[in-house]
């Protein structure tokens, strides 16, 4: 093995640790409360497989492949990331069929959108959300994570009402 494909390798074992272990930070430049308020703002990941470019800054998860953040977890298929040089996960999008749940609202859609800088998730293409009896079906809707503030767009569903 020569000295320059052993540098290659440790490399790739070191983002991939970044990514494997639950380590991964935002950017120190985020200044809006961590996503909900969960210390130091960690993002834990598992995935059958991992395909990194350390020189692009992106990677790509297959398999059965779980993010998760404090209150927030959200499993599909595939997840491609984006991360700076440090390395500090910006973005990431699911898809193939989303599961998230966060602070007690279920949601499922084809494809998921996470800005970890804006600190927002957004489910995309026939998105159904429910918490508790209550449920509704959207074309789009955005979680902002910091707060738990819901919006959707082209909405019907359902609210329970107590009884008398």
């Amino acid at each position: 093995m020569t000295k320059a494909s052993t540098r290659r390798t440790l490399a790739r074992c070191a983002v991939v640790a970044c990514f494997v272990l639950p380590t991964t930070t935002f950017a120190p430049s985020v200044t809006a409360d961590p996503i909900l308020d969960v210390g130091k703002g960690d993002v834990g990941v598992q995935a059958d497989n991992l395909e990194v470019d350390v020189a692009a800054g992106t990677a790509v998860l297959t398999g059965k492949v779980v993010l998760s953040k404090g209150d927030m977890t959200v499993r599909c298929p595939r997840f491609d990331l984006k991360f700076d040089a440090t390395p500090h996960v910006r973005w990431a999008k699911g898809s193939g069929g989303v599961v998230a749940d966060v602070r007690g609202v279920h949601g499922e859609a084809p494809e998921v959108e996470l800005d970890m800088v804006k600190q927002v998730l957004e489910m995309r293409g026939g998105v159904k959300l429910s918490r508790g009896q209550g449920w509704i079906q959207a074309e789009k809707a955005t979680i902002e994570l910091a707060t738990a503030r819901v919006t959707a767009t082209q909405v019907k569903g359902s609210i329970p009402v107590p009884k008398p």
